[in-house]
């Protein structure tokens, strides 16, 4: 296959994932992005295998099997509540694979047309030292976000005196590795790059606590596409450059957004993170009133209601509720209600998570709206009824500066006439902060099970 060839297919493949891009922007597009993207991988990967360089496609074919069922019995198998756990996995994957590649042309740089062992060209060295610090990175990074959203290590803040100097510190030598490398090449100190990176991935990522959880996601990944785009240099390739650079720049401009979402600094969420896991009651309970009720008091409020608006959280993921939400929310529509579902830009796990869950119950995608579009609704709802979520309806956010989530974007769910409440106990949500919601004199607090509450919901309007 000629070099003009190529080009022209990895330019064509590269089109298919920038349309995939925009198809996942949104829900209703979001399976045409599917397709755009796999066609443009088909495109890419068809274009290498038929290159002149590749001389044997054996371990090729072993690597495509393997991965493939790999990645089938994973999609199959995986539970929607452990996507961003997943997601996580997959970046750290990515990250490894940088350091390998860049590994071996470190090692045989002759196969790829850049030099000889140990006298590499300034500018490819730069770019695969560069690519090897942030594959190994964005390994240790993932690996550490992976065990905290699995419950593997607790989700809470890991803080010691002088970490951000130590992380600084660690930061300057890399990069002055990175420098001495380009001028003296050695194993010795391609490998100290790497341990460092790999050292550093997991200081950056331990005092990241629970509630900032969704802006790790998106940072990792875009460090998982810079990796790649700087082994696409490497290997000279351009498919692997441009998707590369779309990956990180996409995942840092999502990063700002959702630190937006958050009201945080970027760099101050990366630098320190702030809140944890926890499963105490806190200070906020004490001997404060709480009215509780049933499903049948929910039904009743409900069918009485002219407007309901649905605010869905992790704890709705975590029960597996979506579907039983639905059928609640179609009996109630029956009824001529009219009823939404309000999505904040933070709630789940990862960016879209509840996005995903409610668009598997095939909900329609005109009633589910982001936080900007509905929360000056709220005034004028009869029902905010809320399932599973917690700091992001936490009036906290707006009332007490002391508090952890203070200045964070909430959905005003107070506001509404009636607030029905799903929720396990008064346990504080993720960033292990107490909601004081659960007192106010609007709020009836449903103490159950989210999927069992909404079946028990579903029998009462039935």
């Amino acid at each position: 296959m000629s070099e003009n060839f190529s080009a022209i297919a990895y330019l064509i493949a590269s089109i298919f994932f920038i349309m995939a891009l925009r198809g996942l922007s949104s829900p209703e597009t979001a399976r045409n992005g599917n397709m755009f993207g796999i066609t443009g991988m088909v495109i890419a990967i068809a274009t290498t295998l038929a290159s002149p360089s590749v001389v044997s496609y054996d371990w090729i074919i072993v690597g495509l099997v393997i991965g493939g069922a790999i990645g089938d019995i994973i999609a199959r198998r995986i539970q929607m509540t452990a996507l961003p756990q997943l997601v996580a996995a997959f970046h750290s994957l990515v990250g490894l694979a940088a350091v390998f590649v860049a590994s071996a042309a470190f090692y045989q740089p002759a196969a790829y047309g850049i030099g000889d062992f140990l006298s590499i060209p300034t500018p490819s060295m730069i770019e695969m030292s560069i690519g090897t610090a942030i594959g190994a990175l964005t390994f240790t990074g993932s690996i550490i976000a992976f065990a905290k959203l699995q419950g593997i290590m607790s989700g809470a803040p890991v803080i010691f005196s002088g970490q951000h100097l130590l992380n600084a510190v660690l930061g300057i030598i890399m990069v002055a590795l990175v420098v001495m490398i380009c001028d003296e090449q050695s194993e010795q100190l391609y490998w100290t790059i790497v341990g460092l990176a790999l050292l550093l991935g997991i200081l950056m990522i331990i005092p990241i606590g629970g509630a900032d959880m969704p802006v790790v996601i998106s940072m990792l990944n875009s460090y998982s596409g810079w990796a790649a785009c700087g082994i696409g240099f490497t290997l000279s390739n351009p498919a692997l450059i441009i998707v590369g650079a779309l990956v990180g720049s996409s995942g840092a401009i999502l990063s700002y957004v959702m630190c937006k979402g958050m009201n945080r600094s970027f760099i101050s969420v990366i630098l320190g993170g702030f809140g944890g896991e926890t499963s105490t009651t806190g200070s906020v309970t004490g001997d404060r009133n709480v009215r509780a009720g049933s499903a049948d008091d929910a039904a009743f409020i409900m069918k009485n209601a002219s407007n309901v608006i649905i605010v869905p959280g992790y704890g709705m993921a975590v029960a597996q509720a979506q579907h039983a939400l639905r059928e609640m929310a179609d009996l109630l529509k029956k009824e001529g209600i009219n009823v939404r579902y309000a999505i904040h830009p933070v709630a789940g796990r990862m960016p879209g998570h509840m996005n995903v869950l409610l668009a598997e119950a095939n909900v329609p995608y005109d009633e589910v709206l982001e936080l900007d579009e509905i929360n000056r609704d709220f005034p004028s709802t009869d029902v905010a009824f809320v399932i599973g979520a917690n700091d992001v309806t936490n009036p906290a956010a707006k009332t007490d500066p002391q508090s952890a989530i203070y200045g964070m974007p909430i959905l005003d769910v107070e506001r509404s006439a009636t607030v029905l409440f799903i929720k396990r106990s008064l346990g504080s949500g993720y960033a292990g902060v107490d909601n004081e919601l659960f007192f106010r004199e609007n709020t009836m607090m449903l103490f159950s099970d989210a999927k069992q509450m909404c079946e028990d919901i579903v029998k009462a309007l039935e």
